[in-house]
């Protein structure tokens, strides 16, 4: 990792409200801007805009929203660390608007924000296609005092109660799992966005389905028809 990078890392909010000021130096202050009305609207309404990325700085990167300098911070970039500013100069991003201080003529946007709620929509999208008693495979990914969080592959990931891991008590997932692990769940609920697995439930199902395998009935040949068979045990 280069120095730069590491000193980005270790930025103090000091530091970036340095570095905020510094990407605005060339910003007239004596101008007129009566478009910061429609800023603070494209703020309030959390507005997507698309930008062009037209400048990279120590901390983050310049684009300009109806001719006003704006400021994206490294960290409003992508919902993950960003360790090549260059690679978003000259290209299209979405934004939005999440401080726009007219007296300072101070414009910060963030890509985050909208990648986010994306990512929340295009989840809920996915949750709405799983019903309820879908069998699904995954990984575990962490382990916790009350559960296993499963990964479910695109995206999705649900929660295996501490109750719901074994037919048997166990007082941590841990005695059952390990992250990594690959496992066969159950979808036992939804609510509010969130899948609620079980394992259980699938070890259930196969212990009925062994009792009923080894339920033997009657062959036909032994079977008695007649009337001396169907009296033979009553007394008179």
């Amino acid at each position: 990792m280069s120095e730069e990078v590491r000193e980005t890392e270790n930025m103090t909010m000091a530091d970036l409200e340095k570095e905020i000021d510094a990407s605005f130096q060339h910003v007239d202050q004596g101008d007129d801007f009566p478009v910061w009305d429609k800023l603070r609207q494209f703020k309030e309404d959390k507005t997507v805009l698309t930008v062009t990325v037209e400048g990279v700085v120590k901390s983050g990167v310049i684009a300009y929203v109806d001719g006003v300098r704006g400021f994206i911070p490294a960290s409003k970039l992508s919902l993950s660390y960003v360790e090549d500013l260059e690679q978003f100069l000259k290209k299209e991003i979405q934004v939005q608007v999440i401080d726009a201080d007219e007296e300072g003529k101070h414009l910060v946007l963030s890509a985050r924000d909208v990648l986010r709620d994306k990512e929340r929509a295009e989840r809920r999208a996915r949750i709405e296609q799983v019903q309820v008693g879908t069998v699904m495979e995954g990984k575990v990914e962490s382990l916790q005092s009350y559960g296993a969080f499963v990964d479910l592959g695109d995206g999705l990931s649900g929660l295996v109660h501490v109750s719901q891991i074994s037919d048997k008590r166990i007082k941590h997932p841990s005695a059952v799992l390990k992250v990594g692990d690959p496992v066969t769940v159950k979808v036992i609920a939804i609510k509010d966005g969130k899948l609620s697995l079980s394992m259980k439930a699938l070890l259930e199902n196969s212990s009925q389905e062994e009792v009923v395998e080894h339920v033997e009935l009657p062959k036909s040949e032994a079977i008695g028809t007649t009337l001396g068979d169907l009296f033979k045990n009553i007394k008179l």
